[in-house]
């Protein structure tokens, strides 16, 4: 599976090639996400599937609102009415270029995340475990792995948009959740300090005491 990471402006281009241009896999569009040939798109955006602002309100132009419709009634029936940060889940679009459409938010509602939030570190975590373990859960797929059938997965910016995260912060981020998906098994810290250093690793450079 690949996975491509697009930028509209040249600061997001340029943080996702010094962070991830290197990772086997990946590549870096410069441009909008809709001149990607993909299997799938990722929605960013808030926990209950409204796709009226941001790099969703293009999905919807671009797509239909049938396609809010279909992430709503799935995060209703699916996930009890909240998708919550850290969780995806897929829909069709009815666009044979782009075929499907993974939702994973940065946010639950819209809203300023700012520089240490590790939110799209989370989301990007849940469309990569998705895509890795899921099956598709309707449709003439359903059932089948989602990994036997995605052969490119196109992501925007990860909370760059209305949630305000500094471009090379959500890059570094996404270059994390890549670099773990790549590596096989997770590994559990073993001790609080440990936890606690690999979480500000994933915002600043420079880690504190949490507690002081």
């Amino acid at each position: 599976m690949r996975f491509v990471l697009t930028a509209p402006d040249a600061r997001l281009a340029e943080a996702w090639v010094e962070h991830c241009g290197h990772l086997d896999g990946v590549s870096v569009h410069r441009g909008s996400i809709f001149d990607v040939r993909c299997d799938a798109v990722v929605s960013p955006a808030n926990s209950f599937g409204f796709m009226d602002g941001g790099i969703d309100a293009l999905y919807v132009e671009r797509f239909g609102r049938a396609v809010q419709d279909r992430l709503r009634r799935a995060i209703l029936m699916r996930h009890d009415g909240e998708l919550l940060v850290g969780t995806a889940d897929i829909v069709e679009t009815s666009d044979p270029q782009t075929p499907y459409l993974i939702a994973a938010p940065t946010m639950r509602v819209p809203m300023a995340l700012g520089a240490q939030t590790i939110n799209p570190y989370l989301a990007t975590r849940a469309v990569l475990l998705l895509v890795r373990r899921g099956v598709f859960p309707d449709g003439p797929l359903a059932g089948q792995r989602l990994a036997d059938h995605l052969g490119i997965v196109a992501f925007p910016g990860m909370g760059t948009g209305v949630g305000r995260v500094p471009a090379e912060i959500a890059a570094r981020q996404v270059r994390i959740a890549l670099e773990e998906h790549r590596h096989g098994p997770p590994r559990l810290p073993t001790s609080w300090a440990e936890a606690s250093e690999r979480h500000q690793l994933l915002y600043t450079d420079k880690p504190t005491r949490l507690q002081r």
